[in-house]
């Protein structure tokens, strides 16, 4: 006796379906997947089949691994980053150039597609769509996607459609610079790449200048020495790293002041991470220099007003700048400010109880928003 043959399962619809033997499969949760296993049983007698498979359903998510990969020196990859990258059904990659270069080395298989900041909306269809059948990796061209690079927005749209979403880190050229620079990094202000248009760019430029945190930015070869200058007019002459091709074969990091930098970098080429000094770094250095440790002298307040006077910097961000570098009231520092002008006003300014040296502050000065003595510390950016 030939032994029983047993016919294909179908794959169940989103409805159920009711299969010989009274058993009904039930609906399949969206974003689910279902896999079909097959094992010969034997259930009530079905007319000219003595067998039957029975279906049974296994749900389980996909999952979206957010997978960091080397800035430049293939061998940083992580053991995990290169086990998930082979185990997904399917990489998401920026640049499937750049990926597969990767993949290649690492002798894998895996297909790839490309999802960047221009196609995302366009790909997220079929990114879920793969979800629904195992797991997918997305990668950029070099370090954690949504940092200063797309996929912050696929991202947040697989976690909102149900899915897990898991972080596979991997080097990062911030702290790799910051820890390069011996500038600090106990506290920073991380910038990206800055803006291209002028008045947006002006405006971040005025907002870093008024942090004490140590800033980071990525540039390009191509505005490097555009973007060195500007920073010089907007910050003052501060200190600065500036690291190329950082773990590369030729890797530098150069460390100077601004003006330096300028000199330095005429013909630049490669990708660049600039690290500089916050405010609380300029004037610790400076009060380092006083006769009593630890202080910051007015003759040292009044030196860094000027030079910020000098480069340009207008009043409010200068007087900012100095307040919380020093921790003094900030209506002191303006007065301050107002002694390194080349001239003084020849009549004082009226206040509301009249006119005089007696006040000590000019309540009828036009003080800008947020210099106000219960406002905080770090100010708007200018509108």
């Amino acid at each position: 006796m030939n032994p029983p043959t047993y016919p294909t399962p179908l794959v169940p619809s989103l409805e159920g379906s009711p299969y010989p033997g009274g058993i009904t499969l039930p609906p399949i949760v969206p974003h689910t997947f279902a896999t079909l296993i097959s094992r010969p049983v034997i259930p009530d007698r079905v007319e000219g089949l003595p067998y039957r498979p029975v279906c049974a359903i296994i749900s389980r998510m996909g999952k979206l691994y957010v997978v960091g990969t080397p800035i430049g020196n293939l061998e940083d990859l992580t053991r995990r980053a290169c086990r998930i990258l082979g185990e997904v059904s399917l990489i998401a990659a920026e640049d499937t150039r750049v990926t597969r270069k990767l993949v290649n080395h690492l002798d894998l298989h895996t297909p790839l597609t490309s999802c960047h900041q221009h196609n995302w909306r366009h790909k997220l269809p079929a990114l879920l769509a793969a979800l629904e059948l195992g797991d997918v990796a997305l990668v950029t061209d070099a370090g954690m996607p949504g940092v200063s690079d797309p996929g912050s927005e696929v991202i947040v749209q697989v976690a909102a459609a149900g899915f897990d979403v898991e972080v596979i880190p991997g080097v990062s050229a911030v702290t790799a610079a910051l820890s390069l620079s011996g500038l600090g990094g106990d506290a920073f202000l991380f910038l990206g790449f800055l803006p291209r248009r002028g008045k947006e760019r002006r405006a971040r430029l005025e907002q870093a200048a008024l942090s004490s945190e140590t800033l980071v930015l990525f540039e390009s070869p191509y505005r490097l020495a555009a973007t060195l200058a500007e920073l010089r007019t907007a910050l003052g002459n501060r200190r600065v790293a500036v690291g190329r091709e950082l773990t590369k074969r030729h890797e530098e990091m150069f460390r100077g002041s601004l003006e330096e930098a300028v000199a330095h970098f005429t013909a630049p080429r490669g990708e660049f991470v600039l690290v500089i000094e916050g405010t609380g770094q300029t004037a610790a250095a400076a009060g380092r220099k006083s006769d009593e440790p630890g202080a910051v002298t007015q003759a040292v307040l009044l030196q860094e007003l000027a030079r910020l006077r000098q480069a340009g910097v207008r009043a409010k961000e200068a007087v900012a700048q100095v307040t919380l570098s020093s921790g003094l009231p900030k209506r002191q520092v303006y007065q301050l400010w107002l002694d390194t002008a080349p001239s003084r006003p020849s009549s004082p300014v009226s206040t509301e109880a009249g006119t005089g040296a007696g006040s000590e502050v000019p309540n009828g000065f036009p003080y800008p928003r947020g210099l106000g003595d219960s406002s905080p510390n770090v100010l708007p950016p200018s509108s």
